[in-house]
């Protein structure tokens, strides 16, 4: 059974952009290169022609995993009737680290979506999956490969 890929309305439209991108503009662009690359004649010693077939394998590998992610795709919704103080997938939230002192905002996102240096972290990661269900106000330690994180969630947004 193909894993299901959690996605923000957001992310599916640039997963679909990437997915358009890659079948009209840039499957054309390494079709030509590899055209230019066998006119220099001999393509067993022609690194041009080896490196635009490479490109070539790596295009459709991304073309085949975003069409398989898309088969796979469930947009992230508005829970309905939720607590909105509670931490879901899709949410906006606001923690003090009560070690340090410092003040971090997450957006919980599914893992294909996830920026960490955009501060959209998975819901599969420890902090992501340590804040699933949390409401603001509660104190949790998560465990992570430093060691413990101490954070008290301030905020949740959707």
């Amino acid at each position: 059974m193909e894993k299901e890929v959690l996605l923000s309305t957001e992310g599916l439209k640039k997963i679909e952009q990437e997915l358009e991108h890659l079948k009209s503009v840039r499957r054309r662009e390494v079709a030509e290169r590899i055209k230019q690359a066998r006119e220099f004649g001999d393509i067993s010693e022609n690194s041009e022609y080896e490196d635009a077939k490479n490109e070539q394998a790596f295009i459709e590998g991304r073309i085949l995993t975003i069409d398989k992610m898309l088969r796979n795709a469930k947009l992230i919704e508005e829970p309905k009737g939720g607590d909105p103080k509670t931490v879901t997938i899709g949410a906006h939230v606001k923690v003090r680290d009560l070690d340090e002192n410092e003040v971090y905002d997450y957006t919980i996102v599914g893992s294909t979506e996830a920026d960490p240096a955009s501060n959209r972290i998975s819901n599969e990661s420890p902090v992501g999956k340590s804040l699933l269900g949390a409401r603001v106000g509660q104190k949790l330690s998560i465990g992570i490969p430093a060691g413990t994180l101490r954070v008290e969630v301030l905020e949740v947004h959707r």
